[in-house]
């Protein structure tokens, strides 16, 4: 047998090798179901735009609401909290209010100032901790690497 032939074997075979042995398809879809209004998702990072002929660097807020999929978005020109801040301010105002559930975040400065461990527990930035309270806003955030 040549190497081709083999490799072609081992490709169709183990995959089938992990099913007889109880440890399911390689591939797998799970559904996600949301309730309407209960999560949402913000990103805040940076992208390169043409800007009168010249490439600029902008930082984008987007918040999408899981179950709809809406989302708003706002440019700035820094990415400082303040930026933050005004991008989640425009953001419920558009949508109409907070979402009830959890809104999902990465690992951002302008919210989180150390990440404790490798859970989804965090120490947040004292400024985000007031501002998330005043607006009722409950945090999730997503595990570092994942």
């Amino acid at each position: 047998m040549t190497y081709p032939m083999v490799r072609a074997y081992v490709a169709v075979r183990r995959p089938q090798i992990r099913i007889e042995a109880g440890r399911g398809p390689l591939n797998t879809f799970i559904p996600q179901t949301h309730l309407p209004g209960a999560e949402a998702e913000v990103d805040f990072g940076d992208v390169t735009i043409r800007l009168a002929d010249e490439q600029v660097k902008v930082f984008l807020f987007a918040m999408r609401l899981s179950y709809s999929g809406k989302s708003v978005h706002r440019v700035f020109a820094s990415c400082g909290q303040e930026a933050f801040f005004e991008g989640h301010v425009h953001a419920l105002s558009v949508l109409g209010g907070v979402p009830w559930g959890k809104v999902r975040y990465g690992n951002l400065r302008a919210a989180v100032a150390r990440v404790l461990v490798l859970s989804r527990a965090r120490l947040e930035n004292e400024r985000w901790t007031a501002f998330r309270s005043h607006y009722g806003i409950e945090s999730m955030y997503c595990r570092p690497g994942l």
